[in-house]
């Protein structure tokens, strides 16, 4: 490791666990690059997402953002495309898109797609599956509403889901926004996470948490604390 990040390390007590306002005031003191280092959620759950009943996942629109442009593409035809592009979507079409990512372009973050199109968007699982991007009408990403869908995706809507191993990993902001922003952000997106706890899992549901930069050390969050505040 460098000699930027042991400094860093070395302001974390690894022995304890931080209550979400030290926590995030020590986000800033953990910065390693010159660029503005992305925050990071982590944590784990008490699921089984071998089981489908114990799979988490859902979207929260977090409320200032996540620091950075999102690029949203948008699949529509008709009087669908006229209001994609007031919401300032930054790519519409149809087959035409359709095709052109077809043949390997992904310069977009994010899809919104009417229903109507969907069948012809089908054909794309097998390149935006793996990469998450697949619309989906449980994301609110399949929709007729496509301007609330895409003002949500620019105003910093996430995602959130669990991984095979029943942890998490999602992004709450920029190190430059300060820990205020952060911890609102946070306390956004864990509030999404308790609300989208299946009914299947029993026991302790957050586990632990950790929050890093970029380049970081990870803190280790209360999840007591957290849980309490959601109780």
């Amino acid at each position: 490791m460098g000699k930027k990040y042991e400094a860093a390390k070395a302001k974390i007590d690894a022995a304890r666990t931080y209550d979400v306002e030290q926590g995030f005031n020590l986000v800033p003191e953990t910065i390693c690059a010159k660029f503005d280092e992305t925050v990071e959620v982590s944590g784990r759950l008490g699921v089984d997402p071998k089981h489908p009943e114990q799979t988490v996942r859902g979207t929260v629109v977090l409320p200032h953002g996540i620091g950075r442009a999102v690029r949203v593409l948008v699949f529509a035809k008709g009087e669908k495309e006229a209001e994609a592009r007031d919401a300032g979507a930054d790519f519409i079409g149809a087959e035409d898109m359709i095709e052109k990512v077809s043949k390997g372009w992904l310069d977009f973050d994010a899809i919104v797609a009417t229903p109507d199109i969907m069948g012809a968007v089908g054909k794309l699982g097998k390149v935006l599956g793996p990469r998450g991007l697949m619309p989906n009408p449980k994301l609110g990403t399949v929709t007729f509403d496509v301007k609330k869908a895409v003002s949500d995706l620019k105003a910093g809507k996430v995602e959130f889901r669990v991984d095979k191993a029943g942890n998490i990993h999602v992004p709450v902001g920029k190190a430059s926004f300060g820990g205020q922003k952060l911890r609102e952000n946070f306390l956004s997106l864990m509030e999404a996470i308790v609300k989208a706890k299946p009914s299947a899992s029993k026991g302790t549901y957050l586990r632990s948490l950790f929050i890093s930069t970029t380049m970081g050390p990870s803190i280790r969050l209360n999840a007591v604390e957290v849980r309490n505040l959601f109780k």
